[in-house]
């Protein structure tokens, strides 16, 4: 039994700020029925490769993108710009706890889809927009992309070294689905409380700006536009990747009792009592000279001598894995990061795990992402008999 078992989530949404939403509330229990169009899908099933190996071990079509964010869902497919797939949402939006979306502001007006219209058949509904820049403001019109957003939201201003940098994963995305996520559940509880939905009206530009965290409040407390620290940190010294003779390593001392362990463990006790580095304050005033010191000593030795050394005295420290080092890292398996899941091509399809562990209620895996329009007969014999649905089959309707 998941946290939001009975909750049922209608997914109009593609790409990854909706989808990852919906996969959230799918792994935390929720029937999340996924909307996609007939024959096309969701625009990622096509952004391959890499592609899914059945177990003969021939590639299929099915994208491993599109799998990273919709475990868990049910597909169906419905052509909701003719009013037959129209009349098809507005009944399963009825019986429905929520629904998320990420088409252009206003335009889901076009088809009685939007929250006015339908609430007016359901108002407990919650009902999620997602967008670029939100449903109002000069550029709510706008599509917005996760890489036009880390631009426009200052994150790539502070990326980087000497030139910008975006971020490999797509930031505003994924964190854009996680507050999607959070606002959902509040609503929710909300309803309970009142019998009455909502909208949430969830901008990628907002939660852009809203995660410049403690670079923003710099900005907003000095007035001083930050800079680039590539992988130092703005605050904190030391606190960056340092090079080890045979390979990268971070270490990120927090406080000044760190420091001053750091300091004694890697053999450089005077560092600690220097009268330039004794606080945070005036380590950041002289972060050239300390960091020249650090890096020169630590190419007397190997990466693997200096974590090992500095884990020692409990001073946060790390290798840089690539990705398969990661999934390999000892403390990832442990954690059970990586699970296995039956899908219709291949019986043991591996994906990455959920982060949020339950003592009770824990994260289940019970539906690989699915074929497109795998489930549509299944949930569409909740409201229509087989002979329509078959007739709407034919007409393109549905898939």
């Amino acid at each position: 039994m998941g946290t939001l078992e009975g909750i049922r989530v209608l997914d109009l949404s593609r790409i990854l700020a909706g989808p990852w939403c919906g996969q959230i509330l799918a792994d935390l229990g929720a029937e999340v029925i996924k909307v996609e169009r007939p024959r096309v899908g969701d625009d990622t099933r096509m952004w391959g490769p890499p592609w899914m190996k059945n177990d003969a071990g021939e590639e299929t079509r099915e994208g491993a993108y599109f799998q990273a964010a919709n475990r868990n869902k049910h597909s169906i497919t419905i052509d909701i710009s003719k009013p037959e797939g129209q009349e098809i949402v507005r009944k399963l939006a009825k019986d429905s706890d929520v629904v998320i979306e990420n088409y252009k502001a206003g335009s889901l007006k076009n088809y009685g889809l939007d929250y006015e219209s339908l609430k007016e058949i359901n108002p407990g509904l919650v009902y999620c927009s997602i967008t670029g820049f939100g449903q109002d403001g000069p550029r709510a019109e706008e599509p917005g992309y996760d890489y036009i957003i880390q631009g426009i939201g200052g994150l790539m201003s502070v990326t980087g070294d000497k030139e910008p940098l975006k971020t490999s994963v797509a930031f505003a995305d994924l964190n854009t689905g996680l507050y999607s996520a959070i606002a959902i559940q509040a609503a929710i509880i909300n309803r309970f409380k009142t019998g009455q939905g909502q909208h949430i009206d969830m901008a990628l530009l907002d939660v852009q700006v809203a995660c410049l965290a403690n670079i923003g409040m710099n900005y907003i407390t000095s007035g001083e536009i930050p800079k680039r620290y590539g992988n130092q940190h703005a605050n904190v010294v030391p606190y960056q990747v340092f090079k080890a003779s045979d390979q990268d390593f971070i270490v990120a001392c927090g406080n000044d009792k760190q420091y001053v362990v750091l300091c004694e463990a890697i053999g450089l006790s005077d560092l600690a009592t220097d009268p330039r580095f004794v606080t945070n304050a005036l380590r950041l005033k002289h972060r050239d000279e300390i960091v020249e010191i650090l890096s020169q000593h630590f190419l007397t030795n190997t990466g693997k001598y200096w974590v090992e050394t500095i884990q020692k005295v409990k001073v946060p420290v790390g290798v840089i894995n690539n990705l398969e080092q990661t999934f390999a890292e000892p403390q990832v398996i442990a954690r059970k990061m990586l699970v296995e899941m039956k899908h219709p091509m291949k019986e043991k399809l591996k994906v990455i795990a959920s982060p949020m562990k339950f003592s009770r209620t824990p994260v289940q895996y019970r539906k690989a992402p699915p074929t497109l329009g795998e489930d549509t007969d299944v949930v569409l014999e909740r409201y229509l008999g087989a002979e329509e649905i078959s007739q709407l089959r034919t007409k393109g309707i549905v898939g």
